[in-house]
């Protein structure tokens, strides 16, 4: 079998904000929408799922080589854009799949507008607030020591964490770029809408949450019980995987993602 390049990013505007986007395969319609940074466009998870779906990954604005107008700045911006790009593809429904960040933009978007989704997926979300004042439910990455964040990510950090000196000084920039935008967006209060949690029962559709076994920023019961808050929705461990299964084991979570859509 002959490996071909993935294709670079292509460009999507949505009213003012033009968006740095990555489309692979043909197929249904499938909508990623990425966590603390987004995925290149060569990633093995992208291209397993695109062998059966056709996605679409964009970059929110801010982040990647996505623009961000100076009025956009909060996760309410952020679900009306990803409703209006939905509204605009040519698919009755689409899958939607979301990882930490984006997970929490995708229940969003479900909670708001289930009739636009065929099925959801959500890895490692965000979003909620579940324990009391004094629990953190979610690892504070913004103000706690950066060993304690790379240890608390990922399964295996001296295999999957990125190693910042072997990175370009474009790729650093990018890096630095999709910080800034994230903490914009989820600085206060930190990573939860606290409105989310009474609207998740609108969520009327086939719904998948995954969870990396090992994450530390989002341990998994928090992950079990963000889905038993979603009707039906059905709970899955990731193994080997911290908070980024989608890079950590991107086969695993496309299989089961890829399995879900089949069933």
């Amino acid at each position: 079998m002959t490996e071909t390049l993935a294709p670079p990013a292509d460009r999507l505007r949505v009213r003012d904000v033009d968006l740095e986007i990555v489309r692979r395969g043909r197929g249904r319609t499938l909508l990623f929408l990425h966590g603390f940074h987004p995925l290149n466009p060569d990633a093995r998870f992208l291209e397993r799922l695109s062998r059966e779906a056709a996605v679409l990954a964009p970059s929110h604005p801010g982040f990647g080589a996505s623009s961000r107008p100076e009025d956009f700045e909060t996760v309410y911006d952020l679900v009306h854009l990803y409703s209006e790009l939905i509204d605009g593809l040519r698919d009755d429904k689409v899958t939607l799949v979301g990882a930490s960040f984006g997970g929490w933009l995708a229940a969003e978007i479900a909670a708001l507008r289930p009739h636009q989704l065929d099925r959801l997926v959500l890895v490692d979300a965000l979003g909620l607030k579940l324990g009391d004042r004094e629990t953190q439910d979610i690892l504070d990455i913004f103000n706690t020591h950066p060993d304690t964040v790379r240890r608390e990510s990922w399964h295996d950090p001296d295999r999957d964490a990125p190693d910042f000196d072997a990175m370009s000084d474009e790729a650093l920039t990018r890096h630095a770029r999709d910080w800034e935008a994230l903490s914009l967006y989820g600085w206060e209060p930190y990573m939860y809408n606290p409105r989310l949690k009474r609207w998740l029962g609108r969520i009327a559709l086939p719904t998948l949450v995954l969870w990396g076994a090992s994450d530390g920023v989002v341990a998994p019961d928090y992950g079990r019980r963000y889905a038993a808050l979603i009707p039906g929705a059905r709970f899955a461990l990731v193994d080997g995987a911290g908070h980024h299964p989608e890079r950590e084991q991107p086969d695993a979570l496309a299989d089961h993602i890829l399995d879900f859509l089949d069933r």
